[in-house]
């Protein structure tokens, strides 16, 4: 008798490329999902999705490298998907929320900001570090878009907080998107910890700093957003510094290393 054949949606070899491309496709859902709560001025959900997304974007790379399903068109999806999650959406949501009462100008610094992404993007599907380089690999070139795309909402998640503060913040908003347009473009290198090593007894405090990071999102929810999104901020010049001081130090190494070759 000729054996049945068990009828397969995919190969099973390829089965494991499915599920980062599947949190990938839900991230973009949650991006557009986003423009449509801020033109419904309901800005607290459109925040949140932004954040869901960025979660999402987050996990689809390193689930796809865990479980060995890295694709080029996953590469090229994800891309995609950051272009409208946090290149489109945030720009979106803080011209309906602030920047439209700026009239061209608004709407200028909108498109800026979305095109500065898009290049930024662009950037770093080419960028390519050499194995002799591989400790850069911590570190960004410039601003991350999931980080850009929540940085801009910083004035409009501190609306939306319970923080109170003399000073109208909403004035800041046209010369935040600039600033966060510009260091998405930027050469300055920011910490992406892809290579960190943990040691194992930090592990346990690793686990309760996240645990008490995922209870405070949930109950206080745009105020730990606020706090976090400013010690990202003030961070961005410890990871110059310290990028520099590495720089200076591995290329010390290799000159002496050099030298004593010559010798």
């Amino acid at each position: 008798m000729q054996e049945k054949k068990s009828f397969k949606i995919v190969s099973s070899k390829k089965t494991r490329y499915i599920l980062p491309n599947i949190l990938t496709l839900i991230g973009v859902c949650l991006g557009i999902s986003s423009i449509k709560f801020s033109l419904d001025q309901n800005y607290s959900l459109a925040v949140i999705f932004i954040i869901l997304a960025a979660l999402l974007d987050a996990l689809d790379g390193r689930i796809a490298r865990l479980i060995k399903g890295t694709t080029e068109f996953g590469k090229e999806l994800d891309s995609l998907t950051d272009f409208v999650s946090f290149g489109i959406a945030p720009a979106f949501i803080m011209y309906f929320w602030e920047l439209k009462n700026y009239g061209k100008i608004g709407w200028a610094i909108t498109l800026i900001y979305a095109v500065c992404c898009v290049l930024r993007l662009a950037r770093f599907n080419l960028t390519e570090i050499e194995e002799k380089d591989s400790w850069k690999k911590n570190f960004f070139e410039g601003i991350p878009s999931p980080a850009g795309g929540i940085l801009i909402l910083l004035p409009l998640i501190f609306e939306l907080s319970n923080f109170t503060f003399d000073f109208n913040i909403k004035f800041i908003t046209p010369y935040l998107v600039i600033t966060i347009a510009v260091l998405l473009i930027s050469k300055v290198p920011t910490f992406s910890f892809k290579k960190i090593s943990i040691p194992q007894k930090l592990t346990i405090f690793i686990l309760f700093g996240a645990g008490l990071i995922f209870v405070s999102l949930v109950f206080f929810t745009f105020e730990t957003l606020v706090i976090m999104s400013t010690i990202y901020l003030f961070s961005i010049p410890f990871s110059y510094l310290y990028f520099s001081h590495k720089n200076k130090e591995i290329n010390k190494k290799l000159n002496d290393e050099e030298h004593e070759d010559i010798l």
